[in-house]
């Protein structure tokens, strides 16, 4: 007899909009059968999902989490009961070796405790590598894929994690013999700083000033030397939270060589100008901007990325959350200057006026985004198996392109590559594939029902929902997408068959300590 039956929803795959409404059937946990007008028994649970869109619960790859760097971010709890509101019912965040520890052991460790016990949802870890020993090399990692991590991330850039050519020419090769997916954030250190240091010198850091700190071709120098030590070393490599479109470029002209060259979109990325990073005179408020890479200047860059996303560039679009609470002296206000005054000169106010009163070097680099992911790519999705409907009014207008997602010079994805995107490649690429992101039979029953496209959605009226930091489960005081429409959200979520999340009752109905730890093998997406 079924748990549980998710009838009258139009499927959605990775590879197409299953035709018609059909059910989903669900028994201890698991997608037990699809098809048409199951038959359940007398304890078995119903629930119409009124023709809406159903997917696969969402799988957002890269998370920071309860980080020691990030003392005023999320914690397990409100970053996964976050995540559970936005769709996601997988998340897989960073475990972080310090550069002064000779093992890897210890970070995980206290990653473990942090997390066990208090995630709402389903997760794993990433392993950040910053101190290669030989130990690591010979008996660390190959016990780290035994205990259900398959994946690690290296730094080109920041100091306390950065590593050398060398370096990750040596792990690359490891990591290969392995089957461990390589992630690396590429950015030109060298560059970064030698600019850094020249605004400085010219009194030059208020917020905007980050974004000119990182150039695009920092990023884009950095993500050939990476693709180049990948082939060189014959091993695949997802360059992250991907933002210059001569970067991606590269990733394109790899992956036609048929290099294993994957790349990773975030919504900030495919939403937001620098122009956010501005401050007036007497705030700080560019700072919430902050991330690494640094938001790009125009919005040509913006529909480049999209372009990029449309075409199959992109390999997972992940959300890179990495929040730092706004209005609190070790958050992004650590970027705020406050200047001695001598009270017994009275002309004290002009010998400060030219001096700036924030410093973008002291902010720590990051925006959340993990429960807005899904909803903002969503918003510029298609149905590849229905005619396009005259809108009688613009749909999920965007702020800063300032034209409808539906209009012929704006880029769209269909439903099914919004899938790929945010389910079923990231579970494929990090060792996930045959457990999650997909609607199937023995796949965990993570499903994720929207609202029909027929019906209002609740929200501030009609079929738009205004993005309002004080509706979201995070525990941080802002989101970059304030204001912002979308014009779908989860409605109703489920882990493995249970209901978490009900958009139209309670809200979050899953408990912390729902979640449990995902033991990961090779990637099934590697070439």
């Amino acid at each position: 007899m079924l748990d549980l039956i998710i009838k009258n929803g139009r499927i959605v795959t990775a590879a197409e909009v299953l035709p018609g409404c059909l059910d989903i059937g669900i028994k201890h946990g698991k997608i037990a059968l699809i098809g048409q007008n199951l038959e359940g028994g007398p304890q078995t649970e119903v629930i119409d999902a009124e023709g809406a869109y159903v997917t696969p619960g969402g799988v957002d790859s890269h998370a920071h989490v309860e980080q020691d760097n990030s003392p005023t971010g999320d914690t397990w709890e409100t970053g996964t009961r976050s995540a559970i509101a936005g769709g996601n019912t997988t998340i897989i965040a960073f475990a972080t070796q310090k550069r002064q520890e000779e093992s890897i052991w210890p970070a995980l460790e206290a990653y473990h405790k942090k997390a066990t016990g208090n995630s709402y949802c389903d997760y794993g870890f990433h392993l950040i590598l910053s101190n290669p020993t030989e130990q690591i090399y010979e008996t660390e990692l190959p016990q780290l894929v035994e205990r259900g991590i398959s994946s690690i991330k290296l730094y080109m850039t920041y100091v306390p994690l950065r590593l050398g050519d060398a370096d990750l020419f040596n792990i690359m090769m490891r990591a290969r013999s392995l089957g461990i997916m390589t992630m690396i954030h590429a950015e030109n250190n060298d560059i970064v700083e030698q600019v850094t240091k020249r605004l400085a010198e010219q009194g030059l850091t208020d917020s905007f000033y980050h974004s000119v700190a990182r150039p695009q071709i920092a990023e884009s120098e950095a993500t050939y030397r990476a693709i180049s030590l990948a082939e060189v070393t014959d091993t695949p490599i997802l360059i992250v939270h991907m933002s210059a479109p001569a970067a991606i470029e590269h990733v394109a002209q790899a992956r036609k060589r048929l290099l294993p060259i994957h790349a990773e979109a975030c919504p900030h990325y495919l939403y937001l100008t620098s122009e956010r990073l501005q401050s007036g005179p007497q705030d700080c408020e560019g700072a919430k901007h902050i991330c690494a890479p640094p938001l790009r200047h125009s919005p040509e860059d913006l529909e480049e990325l999209w372009r990029s996303v449309a075409n199959g560039t992109f390999t997972v679009i992940s959300s890179d959350h990495a929040p730092s609470t706004f209005d609190h002296p070790n958050g992004k206000m650590r970027g705020r200057i406050k200047h001695s005054t001598n009270k017994t000169n009275t002309h004290h106010h002009n010998q400060n006026s030219d001096k700036p009163n924030f410093d973008f070097r002291n902010v720590p680099n990051g925006l959340p985004g993990l429960e807005t992911r899904l909803p903002l790519i969503f918003n510029r999705t298609y149905d590849p198996s229905t005619p396009p409907q005259k809108l009688d009014r613009p749909l999920g207008l965007n702020p800063i392109i300032g034209k409808k997602p539906s209009s012929s010079d704006n880029i769209m994805i269909t439903l099914p590559r919004f899938v790929q995107l945010t389910s079923t490649n990231p579970a494929q690429l990090y060792g996930l594939g045959g457990r999650k992101g997909s609607l199937a039979p023995g796949y965990d029953a993570d499903v994720v029902i929207w609202y029909s496209e027929n019906v209002n959605v609740k929200g501030d009226g009609g079929r738009e929902i205004v993005i309002r930091n004080e509706a979201l489960h995070h525990r941080i005081d802002y989101t970059p997408f304030e204001g912002m429409r979308v014009r779908n959200w989860p409605r109703k979520v489920f882990l493995r068959g249970r209901l978490v999340w009900d958009r139209d009752r309670e809200g979050v109905m899953g408990r912390k300590g729902d979640g449990e730890f995902l033991m990961r093998v090779r990637s099934s997406l590697n070439y």
